[in-house]
């Protein structure tokens, strides 16, 4: 049994995840945004799976969930699935959450980030990104480009975490949309598959895989240099540090 913390879990791939681990035998902490939206989770609640709250589009309240996620011991893997298309909040809950939860919840042995292939149409600048939420600057490709970065960083500075992003294809959630093409149960199957196998591929990290199969990344994902900006800038908007 392995003990799984997935952000994001209230509707969706991170539901999807959850749902999936608990069948399987797995002991999942699971998320959602606030008191409201733990309705939307009781069966799963039912089934064992523990729950911690916060909205992730606020710096303070995403300390407070990794400090609930402390609370309740060690993970031995980490999904930063919560995501948001578009807004003035895409940035603050797409990149910023997972490096703050990155930063802050005991270092498990697998970390897994929920990218996108839309990410390779990214921009490798920060300049002008507002990281507080307030205003809409780095597009939903930016905030993908940068989240796939702080994966590859990880795994370059951590070498003792499996630290790998996913591509979970274009799938039909409230995100996708119901026409989207591709797999919905192969949305969520690497992520499940990076955080609990066994297998000598899922053991690796620095990957990004799509459908169980690594996938070649934006250039600037693993250049040393626009990660260590990037983290730079992070650390500066958070006054969190990732050591």
């Amino acid at each position: 049994m392995t003990r799984i913390f997935v952000s994001g879990s209230a509707d969706g791939l991170g539901r999807y995840t959850v749902d999936t681990l608990l069948a399987e035998g797995h002991q999942v902490v699971l998320h959602v945004r606030d008191p409201q939206r733990l309705s939307a989770v009781q069966e799963l609640v039912a089934r064992g799976a523990l729950a911690v709250v916060g909205d992730l589009a606020d710096l303070q309240q995403t300390r407070d969930v990794a400090d609930q996620v402390n609370a309740l011991g060690p993970m031995d893997a980490v999904i930063h699935n919560a995501g948001v298309y578009s807004g003035p909040s895409v940035l603050a809950v797409n990149v910023v959450a997972p490096y703050v939860l990155t930063a802050l919840i005991q270092r498990p042995k697998r970390l897994i980030y929920v990218s996108s292939g839309m990410h390779r149409g990214g921009r490798p600048t920060l300049d002008g990104m507002d990281w507080s939420g307030r205003r809409a600057t780095g597009s939903y490709s930016d905030s993908k480009l940068f989240v796939t970065a702080l994966a590859a960083a990880v795994a370059r500075l951590w070498p003792e975490v499996i630290s790998n992003s996913v591509d979970p294809g274009w799938v039909p959630t409230k995100m996708g949309g119901p026409n989207a093409p591709d797999d919905l149960r192969l949305g969520h199957l690497t992520q499940e598959w990076l955080a609990t196998s066994d297998a000598a591929e899922a053991r690796t990290t620095g990957g990004y895989w799509h459908h169980q199969q690594r996938a070649e990344e934006h250039p600037s994902v693993h250049d040393p240099e626009f990660q260590s900006s990037l983290l730079d800038e992070l650390a500066r908007a958070t006054g969190t540090p990732l050591v």
